[in-house]
C-alpha cells in the first residue's frame, strides 16, 4: 500500500473534518476529489492535507466541494403541493400548530425558506420553527443572506414570489419575517446526534451520495427521531427499499410515516 494512498487520504480527512468518507461511494468521490486537487496544482494526498491544514480558504473550499450544493426552491413542485394539501393538514390536525420541523443537509437554504413559505398557509409567520442543519459552514452562512439568483426561485409560486422576496440587481431577496422563523446549525448525517420529537424531517437528494450501509443507518436514525405519526419527506431521486425495516410505512412515492 502506498504511502499516502487514497485510504491515508481518508484517514486525514476523518482526523481534520470528522466527515467519514467510507460512507460515500469511493469511486465517484475519489474522482472529485482527484479532479479538486488537480485543479489547485497539487501532486499528492500528503501535499494537499498540508495545504487543508494551512489555508483556512483551501479547507473551506474542500467541505464545500465535498457536500455538493445543488438545491433550489420547490424543487419538483408536485410533491410540495402534497406536502400542502395533504401532509402538513394532517400534521396540523394531528399535533397541534407548534409543529417541530427539521430540514437535514439543507444546504443554501431554499429547502427550509420553501417549508416556511407553505406551511404559512396554516400558521403565522411568528409560530413557525424550523431548524434547519448541514455540514458546510459556507453554504449556510448564505442561507442566513437570504440572497437568490433568478433561476433557484424559479418553481417559487408567484403569490410567494410576491410576498416573500425583493429584487436586488439581478438577484432576490427573502424576507426577514421568513428567514427568522429558521434556525441554523452545523450537522453531520454520518457522525452527530441526532434530534427528537420532530413531526416533520425532509431530508432530500443527499443520501443518494452514500452507500446502502450509511443510507439505512440515516434512515433509521430518522425514525427514532420522529415522534408517532411524524413524517419523512425525501428526494425525487431516491426510494427507501427497506423502509418497514427502518420503521416506516409509505404514504406516498417521495413521504414516508411512522406509524403510531
Amino acid at each position: 500500500m502506498a504511502a499516502y494512498d487514497y485510504e491515508w487520504f481518508k484517514k486525514a480527512v476523518y482526523d481534520l473534518t470528522k466527515i467519514d468518507l467510507n460512507a460515500y461511494k469511493e469511486k465517484q468521490m475519489k474522482r472529485r476529489i482527484d479532479t479538486l486537487i488537480d485543479r489547485n496544482g497539487i501532486v499528492g494526498y500528503d501535499k494537499y492535507v498540508n495545504l487543508l491544514k494551512t489555508d483556512k480558504a483551501k479547507f473551506e473550499e474542500f467541505v464545500n466541494y465535498l457536500t455538493i450544493n445543488v438545491s433550489e426552491f420547490y424543487r419538483n413542485p408536485d410533491q410540495w403541493v402534497f406536502l400542502e394539501k395533504e401532509v402538513f393538514p394532517k400534521l396540523i390536525d394531528k399535533f397541534g400548530k407548534n409543529l417541530k420541523i427539521w430540514s437535514a443537509a439543507c444546504s443554501t437554504g431554499d429547502e427550509p425558506y420553501s417549508l416556511v413559505m407553505c406551511l404559512s398557509k396554516f400558521i403565522p409567520l411568528n409560530q413557525i420553527r424550523i431548524t434547519a442543519t448541514d455540514l458546510d459552514k459556507q453554504v449556510m452562512a448564505q442561507a442566513k443572506v437570504g440572497l437568490y439568483n433568478e433561476k433557484s426561485i424559479a418553481g417559487v409560486p408567484a403569490e410567494y414570489k410576491k410576498k416573500f422576496f425583493t429584487q436586488v440587481g439581478s438577484s432576490y431577496q427573502i424576507s426577514e419575517d421568513v428567514k427568522k422563523c429558521v434556525t441554523f446549525q452545523q450537522h453531520n448525517l454520518l457522525k452527530d446526534k441526532y434530534f427528537e420529537n420532530y413531526h416533520l424531517i425532509v431530508c432530500r437528494n443527499v443520501v443518494i451520495y452514500f452507500t446502502e450501509e450509511a443510507k439505512a443507518e440515516i434512515y433509521q436514525k430518522f425514525s427514532n427521531s420522529l415522534v408517532k405519526g411524524g413524517m419523512l419527506f425525501i428526494g425525487s431521486t431516491e426510494q427507501i427499499v427497506t423502509y418497514k425495516q427502518c420503521g416506516f410505512e409509505r404514504a406516498n412515492s417521495f413521504f414516508y410515516r411512522k406509524p403510531d
